[in-house]
């Protein structure tokens, strides 16, 4: 009975001992686990500002592009307007050349005339002059 008393105390004693070990080993991944848990924490709220980040440059992008196509629709109406005034330079461009060539034979004719009638008071004075001589 002695021998079963001391192996119950050797194999108690080994228990406690082991379960000394199995405590420590319990503490240790406590703390591992606690470690993890805070790490993966930190992770979760990084992946939260990634994601809301990520959304803030999706929301910025559809704003550009929204703004891209405007753009684009404002450059083709200026387009259509720069053609539209071009085209309205050119016709107004030769009327004004057919105009000025107008008022140029304008004032050739107007010149010719003018000679003409200082030819025709010419005239006059000498018939009046002759007028004179007759009647004296």
């Amino acid at each position: 009975m002695e021998k079963k008393a001391g192996n119950a105390e050797g194999d108690v004693s080994s228990l406690r001992s082991r379960l000394i070990l199995l405590h420590g080993n319990a503490e240790k991944q406590e703390e591992r686990l606690a470690k993890s848990t805070l790490e993966l924490a930190c992770a979760c709220i990084n992946a939260d500002d990634s994601v809301r980040k990520r959304i803030e440059l999706e929301n910025g992008v559809s704003s550009n592009e929204e703004a891209i196509d405007n753009l684009d629709k404002h450059l083709t109406e200026s387009k259509i307007t720069l053609s539209d005034s071009e085209s309205k330079y050119e016709d107004i461009s030769r009327k004004l050349a057919t105009l000025e060539a107008d008022a140029l034979r304008g004032n050739e004719r107007a010149e010719a005339a003018e000679k003409k009638i200082s030819d025709i008071e010419e005239e006059l004075k000498v018939v009046g002059q002759n007028l004179q001589t007759l009647e004296v």
